[in-house]
């Protein structure tokens, strides 16, 4: 008899691991994916045409919170855990409640989960949501492209909408995010590399996205979302560390198997770091994984219009995973604010009742707003939120223009950041050593 199993996930990494390891196995048989993290990304299915001839009425998709009503209903026996981005302690809780409810608790490690290529792959992973990989990313990107390579960008999954039209999705043009229909927290990873020239790829199945990447491009370059390890197998891997947050990378889940698993790290945020962290987060770095090369790096913050907050009240909105379940307290829009001499405002008080559930779900946030806006009712909220403010500016610390979205009655800031390596090989040093180790492949 199959092995009844339940998928523990958050629209993701669960869905992967379900395509490369229980698809097509008929030694399991999956009765639910299980999520959490996300608003409103339960009762769906996933298809059966995504799901294959094992599943010909597809998959459940439900809620966490029916762990226990699953099991005893269907006699489930096992539950593999697919997140990308956990404490230690949230870990430690799902185990304890997996084990609790009688099952056999598991992990798919990357032996299982990671598809290879036939081109180099370059990946950049990170040891927490909201480390800074993205502009890492880009500038490996850019400096690829200099050395006249064609480099596709292959994000983390994110298919809060349809499933089976999300299977593969390419994005060339700002013009691609409206067919797609994507969130605000898809826009964020996609726009700064579509404004700059880069496809991006993403989606659900992931063995056939390696395949359209293959066929349009020279490198691979995997910008992993939150803190998850790489779908594809890469030939070098960079995993980025957060000044900010020191002790981060060695408390995560599986942010510290990027620690331990990558070829370089870089410690960024360096210019915002407390006295000392640069240190404890090298020691970790070198407990962990000795044989890592180090590189420090800053992000070089700015606004597109300073002058419209200088001395003024402003709203600072920031990218919403990086603040939510990334456990930040502010990000580039709050760092931009207070450089340029403004006075955030705390968006507490003049919330929606959408954000003040997310305000307290995440009462480590500070006096920042999240971008988060999954869904139409979601961006009215976001709107209302945003115009009942009473500032002098928005300063939009979000990679996504969201003026595409909503309407903001306030001038809107801009913020940018870009990587400024101050010790150790630059990304330019790091694109050889990756090509270097990739020589066998055809470039």
């Amino acid at each position: 008899m199959p092995r009844k199993v339940v998928v523990l996930g958050a629209s993701g990494r669960d869905f992967h691991n379900f395509n490369v390891f229980y698809r097509n196995n008929p030694d399991y048989r999956v009765i639910a994916f299980l999520q959490t993290q996300i608003p409103g990304i339960s009762g769906r299915r996933y298809p059966p045409s995504l799901a294959g001839s094992l599943y010909p009425d597809g998959i459940p998709i439900l809620s966490m919170d029916y762990l226990e009503d699953i099991v005893k209903t269907y006699g489930v026996e096992e539950a593999v855990l697919s997140y990308s981005d956990l404490t230690y302690q949230e870990l430690g809780e799902v185990l304890s409640r997996v084990a609790a409810a009688g099952l056999t608790f598991k992990i798919l490690g990357p032996m299982d989960t990671m598809l290879e290529s036939v081109k180099p792959v370059l990946a950049v992973t990170g040891v927490k949501t909201g480390a800074g990989k993205s502009m890492v990313s880009r500038e490996f990107a850019l400096e690829m492209r200099r050395r006249g390579l064609r480099v596709g960008i292959v994000r983390h999954p994110m298919p809060y909408g349809d499933l089976e039209k999300s299977a593969v999705q390419i994005f060339h043009t700002f013009s691609d995010l409206d067919k797609y229909e994507a969130t605000v927290e898809e826009r964020e990873e996609y726009e700064h590399y579509l404004k700059i020239g880069f496809p991006v790829y993403a989606g659900v199945d992931y063995g056939k996205i390696l395949r359209e990447m293959e066929r349009e491009n020279d490198i691979i370059l995997w910008d992993g979302g939150n803190n998850d390890w790489p779908f594809y197998k890469p030939d070098f891997m960079v995993t980025v560390a957060d000044a900010m947050r020191p002790g981060i990378e060695i408390s995560a889940f599986p942010g510290e198997i990027n620690l331990r698993i990558a070829d370089a790290v870089i410690i960024n945020k360096a210019d915002q770091a407390k006295p000392g962290a640069i240190l404890k987060i090298k020691e970790n770095i070198k407990t962990r994984n000795p044989d890592a090369v180090i590189t420090v790096a800053e992000s070089d913050v700015t606004v597109d219009k300073p002058e419209l907050i200088m001395g003024r009240k402003v709203l600072v909105i920031e990218d919403s995973p990086t603040v939510t379940h990334g456990g930040a307290r502010y990000a580039a829009g709050y760092v931009a604010a207070m450089k340029y001499g403004a006075e955030p405002v705390d968006p507490r008080p003049f919330a929606t009742s959408f954000f003040k559930k997310i305000f307290e779900e995440y009462p480590h946030m500070g006096p920042v707003l999240p971008s988060t806006g999954y869904r139409p009712d979601q961006l009215r909220e976001l709107e209302e939120t945003i115009n009942k403010a009473p500032v002098e500016a928005v300063v939009l610390g979000t990679p996504s223009d969201i003026t595409r979205l909503i309407k903001i009655d306030k001038p809107v800031v801009k913020v940018e950041f870009k990587l400024k390596v101050v010790e150790g090989p630059s990304i330019k040093e790091y694109v050889d050593m990756f090509l270097e180790k990739a020589r066998k492949k055809v470039v």
